[in-house]
Order: structure tokens, then sequence, then C-alpha cells
């Protein structure tokens, strides 16, 4: 896979699991090696200069490693003497973090009594405190509800805002959407597709896409009939989907009559149109 981001981005990578995203990180990061091939990193090379590396960089991993034990404000104390901010900015630091991600009134509370959504903001919080670089984001948002993924998602238009480039994994479309300049699709460790997402739609799925229900003969029709037609389609449970709605020919509209849902597209389609495989 050869993947360059520009500076100042907000990069999305999109794909299944086991697709690449995550070991794409762990590349970046220096856990992992890669066994051909180079990764430099803001103009450092890994694994060479990882130690250079991680000082620039902000990570928000998947799995939460929070230490439990200690409090909201604790775990950032710790993080940042451990990190190179400077022990005179560290209190403001935490103090502008946990402002960030609206934790600062709890500060004093120890983390096994947050909720899955505050800890969640406090991982963000913690991959903020140094305003690094570069932040890399590995599904930051999953699971969670989504009043709380808004929260996060007005922190990282922020930092996006600042001038802090983003690399962000994610499975939720409308983040990729919303937030990247850029998204590359990944798939079986390679990538396929790369472009902003109004024209990843527009070239591989069009503005809409007529949604036919019914039963299996039914479903079977509506694809024989979008693929006689020149038009894609994608099966989402008991439904077909036919892409580039709009340019439906009078006789493929006649055949199956009007569709039961009429909507735009999405980068899910566009996946599906690229691989035939749905987000998991």
């Amino acid at each position: 896979m050869d993947l360059e981001v520009p500076a100042g981005m907000f990069f999305g990578l999109l794909g299944p699991n086991g697709a690449g995203k995550s070991t794409t990180m762990r590349l970046i990061t220096g856990q992992s090696r890669a066994t051909s091939g180079t990764v430099e990193v803001l103009g450092h090379s890994m694994p060479a200069e990882s130690r250079r590396v991680r000082s620039l960089l902000g990570v928000v991993p998947q799995q939460d490693d929070l230490d439990t034990e200690l409090t909201v404000r604790q775990n950032l104390e710790v993080f940042a003497r451990f990190s190179a901010l400077p022990s005179r900015r560290c209190r403001d630091a935490v103090d502008q973090a946990l402002s960030s991600v609206r934790l600062t009134d709890r500060a004093d509370s120890r983390v096994e009594a947050l909720s899955g959504g505050m800890r969640r903001r406090l991982l963000l919080a913690r991959g903020i405190i140094t305003a690094p670089r570069l932040l890399l984001l590995d599904e930051p948002t999953v699971g969670l509800d989504p009043q709380i993924r808004q929260d996060l998602w007005g922190v990282i238009e922020t930092l996006r805002a600042a001038g802090t480039t983003v690399l962000m994994s994610t499975h939720y479309i409308e983040e990729a959407e919303r937030l990247a300049d850029e998204v590359a699709v990944v798939f079986a460790g390679r990538l396929i597709a790369r472009d902003t997402p109004q024209h990843l739609l527009r070239i591989h799925a069009g503005a809409q896409a007529a949604e036919y229900r019914g039963d299996a003969a039914h479903r079977t029709l509506v694809e024989e009939s979008a693929a006689r037609a020149g038009l894609p389609s994608r099966r989402t449970g008991l439904s077909v989907s036919i892409l580039r709605a709009e340019t439906m020919p009078t006789d493929l509209r006649e055949v199956l009559g009007p569709p039961d849902v009429l909507r735009p597209t999405t980068l899910e389609d566009v996946f599906v149109a690229l691989t035939g495989e749905l987000f998991v």
C-alpha cells in the first residue's frame, strides 16, 4: 500500500475489519515494523527515529487502556509527565484537555466510575494533551451513542482548524463524509480508491440510490435488470439498491415500478460497489 498524507489534512481510512487500518496505525507509531518498504512520519524514518516521532504524535486507540485506579486528572498528569511536554506547562495542558472534552467537572473522579462515553472522551483528551502535530484516531467513536459522538466530532473539528494533521480509521461512514478532506478505501491490505468523499460518490455511486424490497425472486429481478441497464446495484438485507438511480432509463423504471425508498448514496455504497463487501 502506497499512502502519502499531506500535512494539515484530515484523512479517513475506510474498510472492513481485517483490511489493514489498525496495522497502518501500528506502523506509524512504531508498534509494528514493516517487513518491506519504508515508513516516514513527519519527515522522520521509522523505526529508526521512532522516539522522535512518538513525541510528535497523539494517539486515541481503539482499545481502552486507561488506568482505572487513578482519577481522570491523574491519568492525564501521568501521561503528560512521560511526554516531551515541559513540566511547567503540564497543569495548564491538563486543564485545557479536560475542558476540550467537557470533563472538567469529573477531573477528580476515578476512571472506573466513568461511563463508556466519558472514558472515550478521556482517551481523546490524553491524545491531544501535547498539542500533537499528527493525531491518530483508531475507531475513536466505536460503541458511543450519537450525542457523545457529536461531542467528539466538535473537538476533532477544532483540532483540524488549528492545523493538526488527523488520520482516522472508522466504520462510521457519516464521520468520514462530515470530517475528512480525503478518504482512502482499504481492502485486504490494498488501497483501492482515494479521493474526496464527494468525488468518490460521484464517480462510483452517483447521487441517488433506488431501493427495492421484496422476496428473493424480486430482488434477483432488480439486480439482473440493473445489470442489463449498465447500472451497479447492491444488496442490503432484504432489499436491493440500484446506484446512479438518477440515470435510470424509462424502460427500467417501467419494469420495476417506483422504488420503495429513494435515498442519497453513501460511502458504504461506494465501498460495496468497489469490493462487493459490506462494512462489518
